[in-house]
């Protein structure tokens, strides 16, 4: 099947033969004739196989045939937001947004994009000059709406993308809370790499009698991505990683970390290796975001070292290798990673770094896969058999820059693990945290040692017993040796008695 069978206008053709496109992918076949039709829909596929262009183009068509439906509730002179495109980071609201730019070109529609991290001036300009679409973070979102800087009123067609991922990260009630500003009568669109029960609720929530297209069966990998484990010891991850980009093995690779601070710790060892690398993750500005994945897209950096969160959404064309230097926690984010790869009929490769401690993982993931990952050995780097499985920390201790400890917070009975954005049961540690023992304070004192000074109102009472030997002294005197040197007075200490 060809794009001019699907409904789809000159201008639109045209836009996607300058791509060098010819054929649609499966999910692009079966939506874009149902979204040109005005139907709501739930759409289920994995990463890189055209969910973007799936809906982008029919919405371009859409708005090019059709008038505003909805009045805005000010009249400003504005032409009215028509399309809304929710989706969970700021990487994919660029890439949306850049899509609109580029399948739109020789029918051009106003579109802006809203995502935290920067400044919110240039933004509101943006709004102020009234953008047909608006590709949207939740968060920043709900900030622009509580400042009144745009108005809803008008949406015709909402679209969720990657709404599991947006799950995943908590973003359900801020859905929600946009979800109520808009207008009843519209078209959802909701793409969705699995379908999960969480998934199917919120789609019978928002969705009025949707088709549903489901290309690839729920939780597989890919067909193009080889795939393959080699074993390693914990602690010469690094040096394989170094010896595979230095053999020609891996060329330019986007290397997956558990940790924001493992993704830091592992560009700058790779740097001090002489292999080019940036980190990618939630704690960078976004200026230092967008100049890493553009060094990475134009070739000058060879590894990009990223959390499973920040590089959600990713479009990198071509993109050769996948290394998981840490195996993921959750199954299904496996097969999200292994997807960065293998995209848009290209093969590509997933190498994962599997040390003993990564063994249950493992085979989890092959359970969901359904099949045994292919193993392979590398000469020089066989695993040490006797070395014993530890316990995963999904914390890392003594984070911030190299170097310098950071005092570990006190356990709680989960751990929250911002690079999988969800709750994670805690894995026992070989050692129970306690707090540093406190002495006690001496009678007439505070906790460290600051002295008690009666209040107005208050009088001083004898406290005769229960006191250390050396709380000789009355309050306002500390600092001073005793008259009596330290021994007990007769009288006792003193303490406030309200």
């Amino acid at each position: 099947m060809s794009f001019d069978r699907l409904g789809l206008r000159p201008e639109f053709l045209r836009a996607v033969a300058d791509e060098g496109y010819t054929e649609p992918t499966p999910v692009q076949a079966e939506s874009i004739p149902v979204i040109l039709e005005g139907r709501d829909l739930l759409a289920g596929a994995q990463t890189g196989t055209g969910k973007t262009a799936a809906f982008v183009l029919p919405i371009l068509q859409r708005l090019r045939e059709t008038r505003p439906v909805h009045t805005p509730r000010q009249d400003n002179g504005r032409m009215p937001i028509r399309v809304l495109v929710l989706v969970p980071t700021r990487e994919l609201a660029i890439q949306v947004e850049q899509s609109i730019r580029t399948y739109g070109v020789h029918a051009p529609s106003t579109s802006t994009v809203i995502y935290g991290g920067v400044g919110y001036e240039p933004q509101v300009r943006a709004l102020r000059r009234g953008p047909s679409i608006v590709v949207a973070t939740p968060g920043r979102l709900l900030d622009h709406l509580e400042q009144r800087n745009l108005d809803l009123g008008s949406v015709e067609i909402l679209v969720l993308d990657e709404a599991d991922r947006m799950l995943d990260m908590g973003f359900i009630r801020d859905i929600r809370r946009v979800i109520a500003v808009l207008p009843q009568a519209r078209q959802n669109l909701l793409f969705s790499a699995t379908f999960s029960n969480d998934i199917r609720g919120l789609a019978d929530g928002i969705l009025r009698n949707p088709a549903v297209v489901q290309v690839t069966p729920r939780n597989t990998a890919s067909e193009l991505v080889r795939q393959v484990v080699i074993p390693v010891d914990r602690e010469r991850k690094r040096e394989l990683l170094s010896h595979l980009v230095r053999s020609g093995r891996i060329d330019q690779a986007l290397v997956f970390t558990r940790t924001k601070h493992g993704a830091n710790r592992l560009a700058e060892q790779l740097e001090r290796d002489g292999i080019t690398a940036a980190a990618l993750h939630g704690n960078r500005s976004q200026s230092q975001r967008i100049r890493a994945l553009t060094a990475f897209k134009a070739g000058e950096v060879a590894i990009l070292v990223a959390t499973e969160l920040a590089a959600r959404g990713l479009d990198i064309e071509s993109l050769p290798h996948v290394v998981n230097f840490e195996l993921p926690m959750t199954p299904g984010d496996y097969v999200h990673r292994i997807g960065r790869t293998g995209r848009a009929g290209v093969d590509g490769d997933a190498i994962s770094l599997v040390c003993v401690d990564e063994q249950s993982l493992l085979r989890e993931i092959e359970a969901l896969l359904r099949y045994r990952i292919p193993t392979e050995i590398v000469a020089g780097f066989e695993p040490d058999r006797s070395i014993r499985a530890e316990p995963i920390r999904l914390r890392t201790f003594g984070g911030g820059q190299p170097g310098q400890p950071r005092r570990p917070s006190r356990p709680q009975p989960g751990v929250f693990n911002p690079n999988q954005a969800r709750h994670v049961p805690r894995r026992r540690p070989q050692k129970s945290w306690a707090p540093p023992a406190q002495p006690r304070p001496a009678i007439g004192q505070w906790p460290g040692g600051r002295p008690l000074a009666a209040m107005p109102g208050e009088r001083l009472a004898r406290q005769d017993d229960r006191r250390p030997a050396n709380a000789g002294h009355r309050p306002g005197n500390a600092g001073q040796r005793p008259a009596n040197g330290g021994q007990r007075p007769a009288n006792g200490s003193w303490r406030p008695n309200r």
